[in-house]
């Protein structure tokens, strides 16, 4: 944990997971991992250390509603937000209910506009926890913060996460070429994909831009109450669910298959896609020969790794 600040890097505006339909939202969800109760439970957990309360919840680039489901039971009430429509589409239909067994709201608005044009809207200072899932990084931080300190209440938080590089697991055969294997096709084959977004999950957050050293500060955050604290599997500390767990290639291939980079690149390459070309099939042919030079049969093959995270957290003054 840590409270220094970087120093801010611009951010593109994400346009490949605005434009998922509904059936797209729900393969994402299917495929997508969830995170580690660890990283729930040190965002209530602090949230409630630093005199948060626990009304409104509000999670921003919700996608299909995995972390506003799983916090929602900590508040009264709770709405998610998401500018793809096919993600709010499948997220309603996934439901999910407060600790008054409200149902969690879920309505289509950027994280820019958080919500100011719904009926009814999201009024002033009525959030307690504003909270983002891999997704703070598609953001404009310049007006997202503005709008972040007009919906809060004071005292309120903001917390915001990410899963950041994949770490395969030393106990895996060929553990260091299969490593390689992953570095070496995202330098040579993915780098024009990889948008300042996608860096800035790979750097776990350094650089995101903070309300302190916008061009334009926000002054409504207390920037002595920034809250840093990174999951690293080397420490036994797992940011995702299944994280650390042994995946068949077949999975492997269908979560990494929502990944935006991924996305981008068959996009680019559309005759390529569910052939032998396919990066997804290229990454996974590669390891099964990294895995096979070890000594491991066809048909067994599997992939043992965990990614790093990052949590962010920081409170509006009172």
């Amino acid at each position: 944990m840590s409270n220094s600040t970087p120093k801010s890097v611009s951010v593109s505006t994400e346009k490949t997971f605005t434009s998922y339909t509904k059936d797209q939202g729900a393969t994402y969800a299917q495929n997508r991992h969830g995170y580690h109760p660890s990283v729930y439970k040190t965002i209530i957990d602090h949230h409630a250390s630093t005199g948060g309360q626990f009304n409104s919840l509000l999670d921003v680039g919700c996608g299909p509603g995995t972390a506003v489901r799983a916090l929602a039971p900590h508040f009264a009430h709770a709405i998610g937000l998401d500018p793809s429509e096919g993600m709010i589409k499948h997220a309603r239909e996934l439901l999910g209910v407060t600790s008054i067994s409200e149902p969690v709201r879920f309505e289509i608005s950027t994280a820019e506009d958080l919500g100011w044009h719904l009926s009814p809207p999201i009024e002033d200072a009525s959030v307690d926890l504003i909270t983002a899932s891999t997704a703070a990084h598609w953001f404009d931080m310049a007006r997202f913060w503005p709008s972040a300190a007009r919906i809060l209440k004071p005292g309120g938080t903001v917390a915001l996460w990410a899963g950041g590089p994949l770490t395969i697991h030393p106990t895996m055969p060929n553990a260091a070429a299969i490593q390689a294997i992953f570095d070496e096709i995202e330098e040579r084959d993915m780098k024009p994909f990889l948008l300042p977004g996608n860096l800035l999950t790979r750097s776990l957050y350094v650089g995101l831009p903070l309300p302190w050293t916008l061009k334009s500060p926000v002054p409504d955050f207390d920037e002595a109450t920034f809250f840093r604290k990174e999951w690293s599997p080397g420490n036994g500390e797992e940011f995702f669910a299944d994280g650390g767990q042994p995946v068949g290639l077949d999975v492997m291939e269908k979560g990494m298959g929502t990944m935006s980079p991924i996305q981008r690149w068959r996009d680019a390459h559309p005759d390529a896609v569910g052939t032998e070309r396919d990066i997804l099939r290229i990454i996974r042919r590669e390891i099964e020969r990294a895995l096979h030079e070890a000594g491991v049969e066809k048909g067994k093959e599997v992939l043992k790794g965990s990614p790093r995270g990052v949590l962010l957290m920081i409170k509006k003054k009172t």
